[in-house]
């Protein structure tokens, strides 16, 4: 049982509900689609809203944002004397490691992995084998000495805990870190290596409220309701700078944010003493100790642009907390009644078709391209299943997509009256399972559908063009992690 936290309202920890209001007004108008918003002051939750149809209990993917759980996971490991920092890693793998390791290798920490200073200029593709991969990759530069951000390296911190203490991140996670800080480790889903091993570099999914409960951790020194959880000189070197990355400007020059420093897994930030987990697309938690403030945000920033636009305009916004109590007005009604009618624009309706009632029930196969309703997870090494053949069943209300693959039958209900119809697909095992959708015919022979997985970023748009007995398919994602561009499918 966790306790929940107090609920006040804005003035009474010195915000202004307007500059709150002004906040969410600037969020909207910038190029992000704003998932969730939660912020703390002095320990209680002063304002918190969702966009649905996200939600305050739906996990969300978080990308890069899991190295910092997959740190805290080594923290604890360190404040229970399982492991050193200083720890080479040719010591915690001697099997993975290569038999005459370089001089740069044998000199590769603990501590250089969890600050992005591995030294290496490139990272591996993921595959069953990919700890020795990881340990066979060119350590070019003295460790310690440089800068490179290294997904493969954070879920290599996860490896390391697996390797100490025999469990992986889920397992030592529940018992020392999610039941004490009160995260439902049920409603947490992980992508997962090929061998096995949970993705620590960007393969979990939680809550906005989980992401905030872990940093509120860090922000009060390690400390859970008087059980140290982390050790405080830990928290002091995760929370501060100990790998400059300027050297982020190369290849993320809109990104001003990430050139000011790397603690462990966590970075600094341009106000004074500020810090934040960070995942891509704008899954942001940021740590304000001198405002005593906590900022959790989910949302869908396309480009390092967009996701820095919202950090700056969270910094304008920390400019306006007072330090002393405000009186309350009619704004911290207005406010509460906004956060909770949050929404995402709803659908636009377009025209119907005459050639729907042809196409109910004729099957399609898949002649070229890959036609999928997937998620690509870059990091898993896993192929997504094609679709081999599909139907459309069309009513009044939409339609009913029906997929066949090697693997399953799907059938998804696509709204075309100016709403989502939503889908729970998939297995109790799979990462992510509710889908919704929507569709129109943008003309007479063209139908377009709208796919969004809710418990992620990701949206796909299939546009289906019917002529000369064939349909040609145009599939466009917004996934950050793959730059193929639109994908043309032909089916017959």
């Amino acid at each position: 049982m966790r306790k929940e936290f107090e609920r006040v309202t804005p003035e009474s920890v010195g915000i202004r509900s307007k500059a709150i209001m002004d906040y969410i007004d600037a969020l909207e108008r910038s190029n992000t689609e704003m998932h969730g918003l939660m912020i703390m002051r002095h320990g209680k939750i002063c304002a918190e809203g969702w966009w649905q149809p996200f939600a305050p209990g739906l996990r969300h993917g978080l990308q890069s944002h899991t190295k910092t759980y997959a740190a805290t996971a080594v923290g604890i490991a360190y404040t229970e004397g399982i492991l050193r920092l200083d720890e080479r890693l040719i010591d915690i793998f001697p099997e993975e490691s290569p038999a005459q390791p370089s001089e740069n290798l044998k000199k590769l920490t603990v501590c250089d992995v969890l600050c992005m200073g591995c030294g290496m200029d490139t990272m591996p593709c993921p595959t069953e084998h990919w700890i020795r991969d990881f340990l066979h990759t060119p350590v070019v530069h003295e460790p310690g000495t440089t800068y490179m951000y290294n997904s493969v390296g954070s879920s290599i911190l996860g490896a390391i805990v697996r390797k100490k203490t025999g469990e992986g991140l889920h397992e030592y996670l529940t018992k020392r870190l999610f039941r004490k800080i009160g995260i439902d480790p049920e409603n947490i889903r992980w992508y997962y290596m090929p061998d096995g091993m949970e993705t620590g570099g960007g393969g979990m999914l939680a809550t906005t409220e989980d992401n905030l409960r872990l940093m509120k951790l860090y922000a009060d020194g390690g400390v859970w309701e008087g059980e140290r959880i982390l050790a405080e000189d830990y928290v002091r070197l995760a929370t501060t700078n100990q790998n400059d990355s300027a050297t982020e400007s190369i290849n993320n020059p809109e990104a001003s944010d990430n050139f000011l420093g790397y603690g462990f897994q966590i970075w600094m930030c341009k106000p004074k003493g500020v810090y934040r987990a960070d995942g891509a697309m704008g899954q942001f938690t940021i740590v304000c100790p001198d405002q005593d403030m906590l900022i959790a945000i989910n949302e869908t920033a396309i480009g390092a642009h967009w996701a820095q636009s919202t950090l700056d305009i969270t910094w304008e916004f920390l400019k306006q907390i007072q330090d002393e109590t405000l009186c309350e007005d009619s704004e911290a009604a207005r406010l509460s009644e906004r956060l909770r009618r949050l929404n995402l624009p709803n659908p636009v309706v377009r025209q119907q078709s005459s050639l729907a009632a042809q196409l109910n029930g004729r099957v399609f196969t898949v002649e070229s391209g890959v036609l999928s309703a997937e998620i690509y997870n870059f990091m898993s090494g896993k192929d997504i299943c094609p679709v081999e053949t599909f139907s459309f069943l069309f009513n009044s209300y939409g339609c009913e997509w029906i997929t066949q693959s090697a693997e399953e039958s799907r059938k998804i209900f696509v709204s075309t009256v100016g709403s989502r119809f939503a889908n729970i697909v998939g297995g109790q095992q799979d990462q992510t399972r509710l889908l919704v959708c929507d569709g129109a015919w943008t003309e007479e022979c063209v139908f377009e559908m709208n796919l969004r997985w809710v418990e992620t970023c990701f949206t796909k748009r299939l546009t289906f063009r019917f002529a000369d007995g064939k349909v040609y398919i145009e599939d466009v994602d917004n996934n950050a992690f793959r730059s193929d561009g639109p994908r043309c499918i032909v089916a017959r």
